[in-house]
């Protein structure tokens, strides 16, 4: 049997895929180049060099593999950039100490993301074409492809944002030796003088515009495993997984999430914004995975939600004025003699941060908790 023709590349067949892409629930799309992504190789090597990149590997790991699509696919030839928009009406807030989730993980959005680039490359691969799709993957980075493919321009806060629509999108791409059209140039600059992500971060995280130290970034730091830094703890405030500030104050997110209309495609499931500390906290560990197990979590280990758990609930204690429930505080004085010396680490700060330094132990032994211990004095 003798291999299919691939139909000539025309205006009629990309718009095609735009369509299809529609239907299938992604919002944006684009065509970009699958050369080598010249500006991003560059600055991801940079900023390593530099140590921006904390210890956070993805795209940093490889930066020539990431940074160069033939490496994925033989005789690429474009990369189909796709977007799928992740404002959702915010749900009521519970009652109780809780703790805020970033917006792109109230729902999964990389699933139905995936799906409809799966449609896309069945139809390309029907046409002839060899074609793999990647979302949330360091094979490629997803933004300097939604820049080429003329998605948008990259913010000061070094998301992709959209004209019109901001960054609250999750990307994804699809590599293919299909000769799509890439887009004429990338789209124009459209911050000018604005700073207000740089201004909002809670750690002065935006070093540059554009430029992230992941060391300072609370988003990587909530999902770093170790110590979360002192210094930057009561700048969490109450989130236990992301943060949206830099995104939450960029004035042309803002326009448009306030007119926002209910998307058809989103996904029927509930919508997890926000989470019941004490109930995090005293679940089991194959409740909390069983919950929350679709976030990245390091190592697949609960402990560090946990960790990010106790700091949130201190914060908001604190934050609230009131008086600790006694519920919280024996949930705090039950991790004060956790078998994790890492958690009774932040149980000690946590208590310390709510008034109740009664509570203190006298007798751990363990480095990470007196080091905790001794930071209380200094």
């Amino acid at each position: 049997m003798q291999p299919r023709t691939p139909e000539p590349i025309d205006a009629a067949y990309v718009q095609s895929l735009r369509d299809l892409a529609l239907r299938c629930g992604l919002d944006r799309v684009g065509v970009a180049p699958a050369t080598v992504m010249e500006r991003a190789r560059t600055a991801l090597e940079a900023r390593k060099v530099a140590g921006l990149h904390d210890t956070m590997e993805f795209t940093y790991r490889n930066p020539v593999r990431s940074t160069d699509p033939t490496r994925s696919v033989s005789g690429a030839q474009s990369m189909l950039v796709a977007a799928r928009s992740y404002v959702l009406d915010e749900p009521a807030v519970p009652e109780g100490p809780y703790a805020a989730v970033a917006r792109y993980a109230w729902v999964d959005h990389y699933a139905p993301l995936r799906a409809g680039l799966q449609q896309l490359v069945r139809k390309l691969r029907a046409d002839g074409y060899r074609a793999v799709a990647f979302a949330d993957d360091n094979s490629v980075v997803d933004r300097e492809a939604a820049w080429l493919g003329g998605l948008g321009w990259f913010g000061k806060n070094a998301n992709v944002l959209m004209p019109g629509a901001g960054s609250f999108f999750v990307l994804g791409s699809i590599i293919t030796t299909a000769p799509l059209p890439v887009a004429a140039e990338p789209v124009a600059d459209g911050c000018g003088s604005c700073r207000r992500c740089i201004d909002g971060c809670p750690t002065g995280a935006i070093v540059a515009p554009g430029v992230v130290d992941a060391g300072r970034c609370l988003a990587w730091l909530l999902q770093r495993p170790g110590v979360f830094p002192r210094q930057h703890r009561r700048a969490l405030g109450n989130r236990i997984y992301g943060c949206d500030e830099c995104q939450t104050v960029c004035p042309p997110t803002v326009r448009f999430e306030r007119r926002h209309v209910e998307p058809t495609h989103l996904p029927a499931v509930p919508v997890q914004a926000w989470v019941p500390l004490v109930e995090l906290l005293e679940a089991g560990d194959d409740v909390v995975l069983a919950s929350y197990g679709r976030w990245y979590i390091a190592d697949r280990n609960p402990i560090w939600l946990r960790r990010n758990a106790l700091i949130a609930l201190a914060n908001f204690v604190r934050e609230s004025g009131e008086a600790p429930s006694e519920a919280v505080v024996r949930t705090l004085a039950g991790y004060l003699a956790h078998p994790e010396a890492v958690l009774r680490a932040h149980a000690v700060w946590a208590v310390a941060e709510i008034g109740r330094t009664d509570l203190l132990p006298s007798g751990d032994t363990d480095r990470t908790v007196l080091d905790e211990m001794a930071a209380l004095i200094r």
